[in-house]
């Protein structure tokens, strides 16, 4: 063989281990199902999709439940976010992560609850409480509702007092700390039932003895019920309906 012969027969068997180098590495990506391959994000497509017959398929054929696309987002995290609540439902019971998250740090219940799907929003919480690992996506929120103070004054164990008084001359609080309180005016009941003048949870409090008479009098007399993760969920979807009439 000629010097111009060997040079050739190199350059092709060159070729060939290129590409085979480039088909090894597009396999790596890619599953074998039945007689043809399909890609790691697939599964993901198809609950894009809501093709449940699909997602069955894949799923039964072994592609990974928990795959998670560029963005972090799993399956689950796509059927919550779409409301698909079969295809949820059918990821939950091939072992999906309920607390796995994405690039934007969310739970597939968060991402539920953030767009108004409220039978998937009870699935997924009620899937966390099954896995037996004491977690939770449920976060209390910062809520508070206005009352005129006349009608706290009812309460027989009311008592007033002035705790982490901070003045603020730009609002209605400035120079409150030597005044006395009125009837008429505004204040807040929080979640956990203190009593500020603010707004803000912790400031200017005026009430902050939780009792059992209290909690009885805010929930029969007031009224107060601090909304649930589900309540918000509702309101949600409800606002949603109501824009797209």
């Amino acid at each position: 063989m000629g010097e111009e012969e060997r040079q050739r027969a190199f350059a092709s068997r060159t070729r060939k281990n290129h590409c085979h180098a480039l088909s090894d590495e597009a396999g790596a990506t890619q599953q074998k199902i039945g007689d043809h391959t399909m890609s790691d994000l697939q599964l993901i497509e198809a609950v894009k999709g809501g093709n449940l017959a699909r997602i069955e398929e894949l799923l039964a054929a072994g592609a990974d439940v928990n795959q998670q696309d560029e963005h972090g987002w799993t399956p689950l995290n796509w059927a919550a976010g779409k409301g698909h609540v079969a295809a949820l439902q059918s990821l939950l019971n091939r072992g999906a992560d309920v607390f796995k998250v994405g690039r934007d740090q969310r739970t597939p219940y968060k991402i539920a609850l953030a767009a108004g799907h409220v039978e998937i929003v009870k699935l997924l919480s009620e899937a966390e409480k099954r896995t037996g690992l004491g977690k939770s996506s449920r976060t209390e929120c910062e809520y508070c509702k206005a009352y005129y103070l006349k009608d706290l004054r009812k309460f027989a164990g009311w008592r007033e007092s002035k705790i982490n008084w901070k003045e603020n001359p730009d609002s209605d609080d400035a120079g409150t700390r030597d005044q006395e309180f009125s009837d008429d005016d505004v204040i807040f009941i929080h979640r956990d039932l203190t009593v500020t003048k603010s707004m803000w949870h912790n400031e200017n409090v005026i009430f902050n003895e939780v009792t059992p008479e209290w909690e009885v009098f805010c929930r029969d007399a007031l009224q107060f019920n601090a909304p649930s993760d589900l309540d918000i969920a509702v309101s949600l979807r409800a606002d949603s309906a109501a824009n797209s009439a």
